[in-house]
């Protein structure tokens, strides 16, 4: 049987997983289906058919095991109805602990209500330990698998939504952002944007996801243009380029009578590749001097 590799996503802005739905050939984008994950059954949303899928990580694509019924999806949200009630008494239990720099950010259901995971975020990067506190959970939710779940700053961020830094009414962690790319400060450098904090960290105290959406554009933008310092020939003369601007195309000379000027990339020409050029051309022709 051809595998069918679909695209599912368990949370509205969230990693999609693959998976294989072979036994469903009628499956569809927007379905709801029922799937087995590291962190139990889970109920996900189909938002991908998959043309040339990745090869699988583990060897062999772990399947779908049915189609969401709508008793399921009723389970699923009553389920998460409980959720809030369950993260209110888990923060309440870490306070009676005293566990410091502890921070419980969520509580979710499996969709069956069969596992519950405390998701929380920690000031310290060492691993917390919340033994007292996951056995005391268990105890209170019996019946029910506990798990605590750590997650980083970018993810709390996500979770917890809000404006951005830049003032957009939505963060796009929380909007769009399904994964997070790695991000340096060599990028914001590239595009010449201040080093300052407060103009490239996030509200997550890390470097805004932005600085990577038109970084590799910038890169290739300045392959094809003079670097600062280069001697060039203008319209107006032979000058000393200053700045770039790769989004235009165009960078700013400093010329001798007229101070800084901006040009297209195409109005100017290397110094040193048209002096070569007239050197040659001055050049004394052995042939003509055997004459």
């Amino acid at each position: 049987m051809q595998p069918l590799i679909v695209g599912i996503q368990f949370a509205q802005v969230g990693k999609i997983y693959h998976f294989d739905a072979a036994s469903f050939p009628e499956i569809r984008v927007g379905d709801h289906v029922i799937v087995e994950t590291s962190r139990g059954r889970q109920l996900g949303e189909v938002t991908q058919l998959v043309q040339d899928p990745p090869s699988p990580p583990d060897g062999t694509w772990k399947p779908v095991e049915r189609l969401a019924t709508p008793r399921d999806l009723v389970l699923r949200r009553t389920w998460q109805q409980k959720e809030l009630e369950a993260m209110i008494a888990c923060r309440e239990r870490a306070a009676g602990l005293k566990l410091k720099g502890i921070k419980v950010i969520a509580a979710e259901y499996s969709f069956d209500g069969s596992r519950l995971s405390f998701i929380f975020s920690s000031e310290s990067e060492e691993k917390a330990e919340l033994k007292s506190l996951r056995g005391d959970m268990a105890k209170k939710f019996s019946g029910t698998q506990v798990e605590m779940r750590q997650i980083g700053p970018r993810d709390v961020s996500k979770m917890l939504g809000g404006m951005g830094a830049c003032g957009l009414e939505s963060r796009c962690c929380s909007k769009f952002l399904t994964e997070f790319s790695p991000i340096s400060i060599k990028m914001a450098k590239e595009q010449g944007i201040s080093l300052t904090p407060g103009e490239i960290t996030g509200m997550c105290g890390r470097l805004r996801c932005c600085l990577v959406y038109e970084y590799e554009q910038y890169v290739a933008a300045r392959k094809d243009l003079p670097k600062r310092g280069k001697r060039v020939v203008t319209p107006l003369g032979e000058g000393k380029v200053v700045d770039s601007i790769p989004m235009r195309m165009t960078v700013i000379v400093s010329l001798p009578e007229t101070g800084n000027r901006e040009f297209p990339r195409e109005d100017i020409q290397p110094w040193d590749e048209l002096e070569a050029l007239r050197r040659k051309a001055e050049a004394p022709c052995d042939n003509c001097a055997e004459k």
